[in-house]
């Protein structure tokens, strides 16, 4: 009985949390919802425009190879912005996830060379490198979401608090240098795609197995969907069905729409709570696990500038910093926004940062909007009758 009402309450608070009572605000509303997608394109239409012009036509932004590094850029923001956002719907904050990105790469990277060296096929060490990224990535996760759960700390503390701790494990494990002497195979895993594309003369199209091919023709060949693009895409999908189609994302919108009222419904809010933080720290594990494949190495600091882009994702896209709003989607998204503005403003020669002052820029605009759809629920609100 206590389920079935936890879960009426939060299907009330997926269902419609934002009505309007004027057409204006409906449409204020809405525009709040889809802003992201629109700002997306319009970027690539000004990019697609300027970078022409300030290249003198020699470049152009929409490419297929210019696609395709896109990609391969949002993977480690969203991995870990994925878990961010179920914590942060929870009415929580993350602030740890990208030093366990680093110490999972380390992780990853030592499993890995330490497999293949005892005599286990490169496959299978690859598998080990993984399993070593996600476990020890969620004993963080899990020893976070304790002292946040039952002993009532505050999680933007025991998250700061941890981060220190996981960076100098890191750097211990790792001897505060790059682990290398991993075997030169896994880089294909990284790296390869699911297909190939060589332009002009002689060119083609080639599935899974990488064309032979040198000199010219090599720097006419185009990689399409890179493994860890299929990968992501997978982690992806699994968090859409998982927050918005199954009992564990109706609590999630629960307890961030309103702890006492999750509480009296009857929903287990402190395990919960515990399962959201490994959540984030399992999926921040798998970023770590890619970006040890990808440069062939395993670096303590490599998760450590991506923790502020990975949270802007999420307010991008749309999720509430106050929890009980938002969408995976969204954080996807944000992710591409971040992406295509980095790119874009690099393909113009922009200096760097001007990429910090952009993004933050854009940061805030999201959450004035988040703010503003709001104050016109509250409003609305406030005139009906009790």
């Amino acid at each position: 009985m206590a389920n079935r009402a936890s879960e009426t309450k939060a299907a009330t608070v997926t269902a419609d949390p934002y009505p309007a009572q004027t057409p204006a605000q409906r449409f204020v509303l809405v525009l709040s919802r889809v802003w992201a997608w629109v700002f997306l394109a319009l970027l690539i239409i000004i990019f697609v425009i300027a970078v022409p012009i300030s290249s003198g036509g020699s470049v152009n932004f929409v490419t297929l190879r210019n696609s395709q590094n896109i990609l391969v850029a949002i993977i480690p923001v969203l991995l870990l912005g994925l878990g961010q956002t179920f914590v942060i719907i929870g009415a929580g904050i993350d602030l740890s996830v990208g030093w366990v990105m680093s110490f999972a790469s380390v992780l990853s990277a030592l499993a890995i060379r330490a497999a293949f060296n005892s005599g286990v096929p490169l496959f299978f060490s690859a598998v080990a490198g993984l399993l070593a990224a996600v476990a020890g990535a969620s004993i963080v996760g899990l020893f976070n979401g304790v002292i946040i759960a039952k002993l009532k700390v505050p999680a933007f503390i025991v998250t700061l608090g941890s981060s220190f701790i996981v960076r100098g494990i890191a750097l211990l494990m790792s001897e505060n240098t790059t682990v290398i002497g991993l075997p030169r195979g896994i880089r294909s895993y990284g790296n390869d795609s699911l297909m190939y594309f060589i332009r002009g003369e002689g060119g083609g199209l080639y599935f899974i197995t990488r064309p032979e091919v040198s000199g010219e023709m090599l720097r006419r060949t185009d990689g399409i969907l890179p493994y860890p693009v299929l990968l992501t895409a997978f982690v992806v999908a699994i968090a859409v069905f998982v927050l918005h189609k199954t009992q564990f994302g109706r609590h999630t919108f629960a307890i961030g729409g309103g702890l006492e009222a999750a509480l009296r419904t009857g929903i287990p809010v402190p395990r919960h709570i515990i399962k959201l933080y490994v959540l984030s720290a399992s999926t921040a594990g798998i970023a770590g696990f890619l970006s040890t494949l990808r440069f062939t190495a395993g670096s303590a600091v490599i998760g450590d500038p991506l923790l502020l882009s990975s949270i802007a994702a999420v307010i991008i896209g749309g999720v509430s910093l106050f929890g009980g709003a938002g969408t995976v989607m969204g954080t996807v998204i944000g992710a591409l926004i971040i992406a295509v503005l980095t790119t874009g403003l690099v393909m113009l020669n922009v200096a760097a940062f001007w990429q910090f002052i952009v993004v933050g820029a854009v940061v805030i605009i999201a959450v004035l909007i988040d703010q503003s759809r709001d104050l016109i629920v509250g409003h609305y609100k406030s005139e009906q009758p009790p």
